[in-house]
């Protein structure tokens, strides 16, 4: 394994909710150029069967062991992609979100700023999980 690890990024439209102000194609043409990525996709909705099954082909067919999903809140659809890993063999610790609707979109209104932010975000996410390490989980009595 690499040192970063083989790492996908996948940039969530949420509809219009994140496409109105963040442009995905640019977040994700920016992700494609970070250190142990070595995919970066935009999607219409992450979320859905679709999305989903974008992560499921390109972990089996480009051997990713890490993923990077830039979507709405983590409260919403965080165990939704952890499930997916987890369904592929990998660790679901293997996984970070990057909140751009929440913590971005909704939160600017000036497109080229919210873009700009969402790559911030983006980047901090891919150099996080390039540090994850697969976790134990336990039971606690």
């Amino acid at each position: 394994m690499d040192s970063q690890g083989r790492i996908g990024v996948y940039i969530c439209h949420c509809g219009v909710n994140i496409a109105e102000r963040v442009d995905p194609e640019e977040v994700a043409g920016f992700a494609s150029t970070l250190p142990g990525v070595v995919v970066a996709r935009s999607y219409k909705f992450m979320c859905s069967d679709l999305g989903q099954e974008l992560i499921r082909k390109d972990i089996r067919e480009l051997g990713l062991d890490r993923v990077v999903v830039a979507a709405c809140s983590p409260l919403l659809h965080e165990r939704t992609f952890r499930r997916v890993l987890e369904e592929e063999g990998l660790s679901p610790f293997h996984f970070q979100m990057a909140n751009i609707r929440e913590q971005d979109s909704w939160a600017h209104r000036d497109g080229g700023q919210a873009t700009e932010k969402a790559k911030a975000l983006v980047h901090a996410a891919v150099r996080r999980v390039s540090h994850h390490e697969p976790l134990e989980v336990r039971e606690v009595p």
